[in-house]
């Protein structure tokens, strides 16, 4: 063997053929192996670190959907006082008792509001043409409700169907105690046990929110807004002007005339805007009760599964007890549905697909 075929190991001095990569006698590598090794190691490195990192999923959680919600709907709630105060304050400025106005506002809110929070429940019933339910042939409707009711820790509310064949379903009274669920008989046709669950959570989730006393509230408000708006028109119609009608020149007749100005927009808009806010707040509320309803379940799919056989079914039935002033409360608008590309600015409940989305992430 040559010397140009020999690697000397340079540790214990043995002679190795020039193709290995370690001694043969004390088994060290040798230096240029060694460094050959460690580049590559470097260049696997660099490769591994240059690469994007995986996409983050971000994963939704019903306790903070929850707070959020709550949160947005207080205030979006705190507009509704404002529009009142303000268009009590303008009318009666334009009459010429500004205070007066304002007492009048907050007089026919507080009437609205005493008649919603005593009747409303059962106005609701009895448009909707809802019966009691049947504990012998609906038996699992009763057990579903029952355990939602305990799962949320709320007493045992008063049980509905309403015998149509379209599918949808609605919570209404104005606290736990006093708690009404109404399904139709469609939607018990339709769905499983676990997609009722979900239906049933929700509406329970309505109840244990007190979402059935806040829609009403808010339901009161907007006619309060709606009464006080159409009064003043009428008032300006047949030429009335009170005090400060009488003061045509000056300072007193501008001011009088920015005040009617002032008065009649909002008397205007008025309606408009809260009919916006209390859209806005219904959107929110479905929302919360999409995320209180996996708090009682455990169990996204079965909401939404319900949700996409909900939103294929809905336009093959007519729901004939469904009207403009109970649209809100159904888990889907039982009169129109605005998709995912539609601005909704006037939807009681926001788009089935987002909801679906949403309570997917959660799973």
């Amino acid at each position: 063997m040559s010397s140009k075929d020999i690697k000397i190991c340079p540790k214990c001095g043995y002679e190795n053929r020039t193709s290995a990569k370690m001694c043969g006698l004390c088994g060290s590598v040798f230096p240029d192996v060694a460094a050959a090794i460690d580049a590559d190691i470097a260049r696997g490195v660099a490769a591994a670190t240059a690469q994007e990192p995986p996409p983050v999923i971000f994963r939704h959680d019903f306790a903070q959907e929850m707070v959020r919600n709550r949160r947005l709907s207080i205030l979006l709630l705190m507009g509704f006082p404002i529009i009142l105060i303000i268009m009590g304050w303008a009318i009666g400025a334009y009459v010429g008792y500004q205070y007066h106005g304002i007492a009048l506002a907050a007089l026919i809110a507080f009437g609205y509001l005493t008649v919603a929070y005593y009747s409303g429940d059962r106005m609701i019933l009895s448009f909707s043409g809802a019966q009691r339910a049947d504990l012998t042939t609906d038996q699992q409707l009763y057990n579903v409700v029952e355990e939602m009711s305990i799962a949320g820790g709320v007493p045992m509310p008063e049980v509905y169907v309403i015998e149509s064949d379209a599918a949808n379903a609605f919570a209404t009274g104005r606290d736990p105690e006093h708690g009404k669920v109404v399904v139709t008989r469609g939607l018990m046709r339709l769905m499983n046990r676990e997609e009722l669950q979900g239906v049933i959570a929700h509406e329970m989730s309505h109840v244990r929110n007190y979402d059935i006393r806040y829609m009403m509230l808010v339901a009161a408000l907007v006619g309060a807004i709606a009464l006080l708006a159409d009064g003043f028109k009428r008032f300006l119609w047949w030429g009335g002007g009170g005090r400060g009608r009488r003061s045509s020149s000056g300072r007193g007749g501008q001011a009088q005339i920015v005040f009617m100005v002032i008065a009649l927009v909002f008397a205007i808009l008025a309606p408009f805007f809260a009919i916006l806010i209390q859209m806005a707040i219904s959107r929110k509320r479905e929302f919360l009760a999409d995320a209180s309803s996996v708090e009682l379940t455990r169990n996204p799919s079965g909401l939404a599964s319900a949700l996409e056989k909900l939103d294929r079914h809905l336009d093959k039935e007519y729901l004939a007890g469904a009207n403009r002033a109970t649209q809100h409360l159904f888990i889907v608008n039982p009169l129109h549905q605005f998709g995912m590309n539609s601005g909704a600015l006037f939807s009681t409940h926001p788009p089935i697909e987002a909801r679906v989305r949403l309570l997917r992430s959660m799973a």
